[in-house]
């Protein structure tokens, strides 16, 4: 290994995937191949530019366009290097999960509302939801092997494949098509030809894991915050892996939430037409993003949405996130989620008051609350659910490592972390879950938690 930059493990390619790491001015000399086991370890040296910047990565050999990596400098990369191809796909995947997602939305807002399915507890799951949950099915096992690859989602494939859904399957599968004849845009390789029915519905009820304390499983919420999401606001795409009870990385899509801060001024609705009607310069404002973080790295990421931004300098494309310096309460804004369904708005805003918050609340919908705080938008999100509500683990795992990373606090209402070894739900959740941007922030909420609790009819 002496005198290479790096190395990383790829299982067999199955089917039509062949993945190939770090292409260079030399392919015949970086290709220098050794066995391991079922795979290939792929050797390769970077060019000059791209070793300098230690940022080149990809999965397609005839990749297009200029691609994004990670972004991690080279210490942490090498400390980081047994999941560095997994975290490199799980962002590739999340950006073609979003530009899903941003094509749905856009023809499905104010309309298409036969496009809108209900789930058990009424809530709304759509073509997008089963869509990016088949597309990330489907590229996670094409890179890494069925045999290697368990994931738990939200959505499962009953409701979709009823007879009298005809109509919205073959939209899914559409869907997903479009989606996977833009892979090589992200650096990725599609299929040789269109899924059918069947390899789309096989996709989606794959995501069949129970999770669980041992072995390594991926989550993923593939619309969180599906009613933002019909409502033309925030929502998020969530991927994460857990290895043996502890969220290894995190990645969180963001497509209406803005690389640029001050957009966050102006009311979605408004920010659409305005674009419609004068449309910025590619790259001036970025309207979605993607965070990511690996554990134990002490960092976290941004870059911007390809689909929004086109081509561009890859190198310089991710910058690093951090959260918040604010520990005076007065200055500090908290996160609460805008339906009231499961939480307790009333509680939240008299533990806020409390302890000296004096602004507004942001109320958004989904882990973009994660987001907020972790790039320093708002200082502290608190989520007391209602009796009877458990937590589903991928309405967590990735924005919970990601501010983390980031250098926030999230804990439950004990000062507990949160457990994700225990099967699908949060397991031993001390009555809710508390982020903030600092510990002493985060200390102050915990007091006034236990100050009032018993009298919070929660």
């Amino acid at each position: 290994m002496a005198g290479l930059s790096h190395a990383i493990y790829l299982p067999r390619a199955r089917g039509n995937f062949q993945p190939c790491i770090f292409p260079t001015c030399d392919r015949a000399r970086s290709r220098s191949r050794s066995r391991l086991g079922g795979g290939f370890l792929f050797r390769s040296s970077f060019a000059a530019g791209a070793a300098a910047s230690g940022r080149l990565l990809s999965l397609s050999e005839d990749d297009p366009s200029p691609v994004l990596s990670v972004g991690f400098p080279r210490s942490v990369r090498m400390e980081a290097e047994m999941y560095s191809k997994e975290l490199d796909v799980a962002v590739r995947v999340v950006q073609m999960a979003c530009s899903l997602c941003q094509r749905v939305q856009s023809e499905l807002v104010g309309r298409k509302q036969d496009e809108i399915e209900s789930k058990d507890d009424d809530s709304p799951v759509t073509v997008a939801d089963w869509g990016v949950q088949a597309t990330v099915s489907w590229v996670l096992l094409q890179c890494f092997g069925i045999e290697n690859v368990s994931i738990a989602a939200e959505e499962d494939v009953q409701t979709l494949s009823t007879k009298d859904n005809t109509a919205l399957i073959e939209s899914v599968v559409n869907t997903v098509n479009v989606c996977l004849a833009e892979a090589p845009t992200f650096g990725l390789e599609g299929p040789e030809k269109a899924l059918g029915i069947e390899e789309v519905l096989e996709a989606i009820s794959r995501c069949n894991s129970n999770g669980g304390p041992k072995g390594r499983f991926w989550v993923l919420d593939p619309v969180d915050g599906t009613l933002g999401f019909v409502r033309g606001d925030q929502y998020a795409v969530a991927l994460a892996l857990i290895e043996d009870g502890e969220v290894i990385l995190g990645v969180l899509g963001c497509p209406n939430y803005p690389m640029n801060k001050a957009w966050l001024n102006y009311h979605q609705r408004y920010y659409r037409l305005m674009s419609k009607l004068s449309p910025p310069t590619s790259g001036s404002w970025n309207k979605g993003c993607v965070m990511y973080a690996q554990k134990g790295s002490g960092e976290a990421w941004m870059q911007p949405l390809i689909h929004d931004y086109g081509k561009f300098d890859w190198q310089n494309c991710a910058r690093k996130i951090q959260v918040s310096s604010v520990s005076d309460p007065s200055f500090a804004t908290f996160c609460e989620p805008v339906e009231r369904t499961n939480s307790s708005h009333s509680f939240t805003a008299g533990l806020a008051h409390s302890v000296g918050v004096r602004k507004q609340p942001l109320r958004v919908y989904s882990m973009v609350k994660y987001a907020a705080i972790a790039r320093g938008d708002a200082e502290i999100f608190m989520k007391f659910a209602r009796a009877g509500y458990k937590e589903k683990i991928w309405d967590h795992a990735a924005g919970v490592v990601i501010i983390q990373e980031a250098g926030g606090v999230v804990t439950d209402a004990g000062g507990r972390p949160l457990d994700f070894s225990r099967g699908i739900h949060l397991g031993g959740l001390d009555r809710g879950i508390i982020a903030c941007s600092g510990a002493l922030l985060h200390e102050k909420i915990i007091e006034a938690v236990d100050a009032s609790w018993d009298s919070s009819n929660l």
